[in-house]
């Protein structure tokens, strides 16, 4: 089976936009495809933020996927910070990445 994976970053309250541009979307494919959704905290350390306050906005961000009607029983929900192997991949491929490649990058 196919699979999709997406994520949203706990840096402010959900809106009708993120709904509208990526959640309602995910309650039909959650049925069609392996699915798992993320809350990307890790991907929140690079703004200003205090740890209580982040911490209560992930969770905040996984309410919000169950609430708009995420299916644990067939989706996957999970924080991004509780995955060692996603830190563990990124130092390998930032050690892999040389800057002259980087600055090639768009």
């Amino acid at each position: 089976m196919e699979r999709v994976f997406s994520a949203v970053a706990p840096t402010g309250t959900l809106h009708i936009g993120n709904y509208g541009g990526a959640i309602k979307n995910w309650l039909d494919l959650q049925h069609r495809y392996e699915s798992f959704f993320c809350v990307a905290d890790l991907h929140a350390l690079t703004v200003s933020f205090r740890p209580r306050d982040l911490k209560k906005e992930s969770l905040d961000v996984a309410r919000v996927y169950l609430a708009a009607g995420i299916d644990p029983a067939v989706s996957t929900i999970f924080l991004q910070s509780h995955v060692p192997q996603h830190t563990e991949l990124c130092w390998i491929l930032a050690a892999l990445a040389k800057v002259a490649q980087l600055r090639r990058m768009t």
